[in-house]
């Protein structure tokens, strides 16, 4: 399959999962479109797009007649199919590691950070609707234990792990770029100084902006 052929990724802009698989096209410069796909649609998921991911979630992907779904399997694809840079650390053990936060992101820090801090916080104020406090607040204790592990994992370099881009930095950032927007987030970065310095050099970057929803 050649890479010239066009790539295409069906999601919604807002969505942190779709920005995940956007920034690895962008960091690797791939021209891509974005379809945009409603999920949450009144007459729910749209009958074309369960064609393409059968569970009904976002993203889903396009490379000439090749079709994937699932986040971590298109940001794989996306690293092996298109030359640029390597968005997967060489080294094991700093592969394992960026393995481990891809992990804590995709099992804990998601739900905890996105759905229970920022969407009750943030985008229910946005809808006029009233935060759950109690989910709130049963979220920071996890929240904290997320941001401590980030922290002790990540390199004290310009990037989570190593020198350069990985999916580390890739999966973190949509993650944060919604949660600090949250007043929470302030007292919780608290002390998580290595974090706070990746996320003030990451938020920047040419990518960031170019897929800011």
């Amino acid at each position: 399959m050649s890479a010239t052929e066009v790539v295409k990724l069906y999601g919604a802009a807002w969505s942190a999962y779709v920005r995940i698989a956007r920034l690895a096209l962008e960091e690797k410069q791939v021209s891509y479109g974005l379809v945009e796909v409603d999920v949450f649609a009144k007459t729910g998921v749209p009958q074309e797009h369960l064609k393409r991911h059968p569970f009904g979630r976002i993203p889903a992907f396009e490379h000439g007649d090749f079709r994937l779904y699932e986040t971590g399997a298109i940001v794989r694809y996306i690293d092996e199919a298109f030359p640029g840079c390597k968005l997967q650390p060489t080294d094991l053990k700093a592969r394992a590691k960026m393995n481990q936060i891809l992990g804590i992101l995709d099992a804990y820090a998601y739900r905890t950070l996105v759905w229970d801090i920022y969407v009750e916080r943030v985008v229910s104020t946005r809808e006029g609707r009233l935060a759950n406090e109690q989910k709130i607040a049963a979220a920071l204790p996890r929240a904290t234990v997320c941001l401590s592990e980030l922290n002790r994992l990540t390199d004290d370099q310009a990037f989570l792990i190593g020198g350069g881009v990985t999916f580390a930095d890739l999966y973190a950032a949509p993650m944060f770029a919604c949660f600090m927007q949250a007043p929470e987030a302030a007292s919780l970065m608290e002390g998580f100084e290595k974090l706070i310095h990746w996320w003030q050099r990451f938020a920047v970057r040419d990518s960031m902006s170019r897929t800011s929803p």
